[in-house]
């Protein structure tokens, strides 16, 4: 299964969540393909996560070691490393918050959607739901692939590099935070996301 966590204002309809969507279901694996609507709430993001994984054990046997793996833009970037850590399941970053407590801080305040223009609040206190989540330097990074654009206006590629350093993956040239050239990219990621390793590898 992959469980895709979108970025900050963003949505299931993003276009990079769209073209993994449409990728999924050509190779006839749309069943495995879970994209949620996040709430602003980072512990109810990853409550609502985590929910899904606990149906998926219960109604699949879904082994979170060999058959999941997350995707994770931006600031869901930063989540679905929290969890890849905790769950020991794989994870594909596509230039993920890295300091997530210090670089929402500034995003205190009422916003809009960017598909939809919905608003809605991301309170004071989602900053330290952010502090109480961060999890250390990947374990394990073999489990991890980033991907990092050189270009990106909103985070520093430096700190992705640093922080996920001995991970697959690849830095781009240029780009832009959404990655708007992901579509070059997407096979890449996505054939990382469906190697099922074997347990213990």
């Amino acid at each position: 299964m992959i469980l895709y966590l979108h970025g900050f204002r963003s949505s299931p309809a993003s276009a990079k969540a769209q073209l993994l969507a449409q990728a999924m279901q050509a190779r006839g694996l749309a069943q495995q393909w879970v994209c949620p609507q996040l709430p602003p709430s980072p512990r109810h993001a990853l409550d609502l996560a985590r929910h899904i994984v606990a149906r998926a054990q219960a109604e699949r046997g879904l082994d979170t070691a060999t058959g999941l793996t997350l995707i994770g833009s931006s600031l869901g970037g930063y989540y679905a490393g929290c969890l890849a850590e905790q769950w020991g399941c794989r994870a594909a970053l596509l230039n993920p918050v890295v300091y997530a407590a210090r670089d929402l801080a500034t995003q205190v305040g009422t916003h809009t959607l960017y598909h939809s223009d919905e608003p809605f609040t991301f309170l004071p206190e989602y900053v330290d739901e952010l502090a109480d989540m961060a999890v250390g330097r990947p374990a394990q990074p073999q489990r991890y692939f980033l991907l990092a654009a050189t270009g990106d206006e909103v985070l520093d590629w430096h700190e992705m590099t640093d922080w996920y350093a001995g991970c697959k993956g690849r830095v781009i040239q240029g780009s832009d935070h959404g990655l708007s050239d992901f579509g070059q990219w997407l096979p890449e990621v996505l054939d990382f996301a469906l190697d099922r390793p074997a347990p213990g590898r």
